[in-house]
């Protein structure tokens, strides 16, 4: 019995959203996102189509089954979470590895993007509106 795991984990985030990701060697490339087809899920293909941006751009043969657990976020925010977990699980993959890491950070899928929304300020109306003034 070897000693590799079956699979790989990561998790991703954006903003306020999370994925947590399990990479299983597989025939053909499927996406599960929270017991659901990454398409059902997320709605369109534009969407669906993000969460495999990392095979696009690894230009991979090797195939894999993808569960993700999202929370957090909008649908948007959370494809791309997904997206960012898989490209860390991918890094983690003794099969892909370490050559895969120059183009998956060119693209842009290993930074998390880390903008929030800004906190309400007391006296203002939102974190920065102010209330009307009027001079009388």
């Amino acid at each position: 019995m070897s000693d590799t795991p079956r699979y790989t984990t990561a998790v991703g985030r954006r903003k306020t959203a999370s994925a947590r990701v399990k990479l299983t060697p597989a025939d053909k490339n499927s996406v599960m996102v929270n017991g659901m087809t990454a398409r059902d899920y997320f709605g369109t293909a534009e969407r669906d189509g993000i969460t495999l941006d990392s095979f696009k751009v690894l230009e991979s043969k090797k195939n894999y089954t993808i569960e993700a657990r999202v929370q957090g976020g909008g649908k948007s925010a959370q494809a791309v979470a997904v997206r960012h977990a898989i490209s860390r699980a991918l890094l983690n993959d003794d099969a892909e590895g370490i050559a895969a890491r120059p183009a998956l950070k060119s693209a842009g899928f290993l930074k998390r993007d880390p903008r929030a929304v800004e906190r309400k300020k007391p006296g203002l109306r939102k974190a920065r509106k102010r209330p009307q003034w009027s001079k009388r």
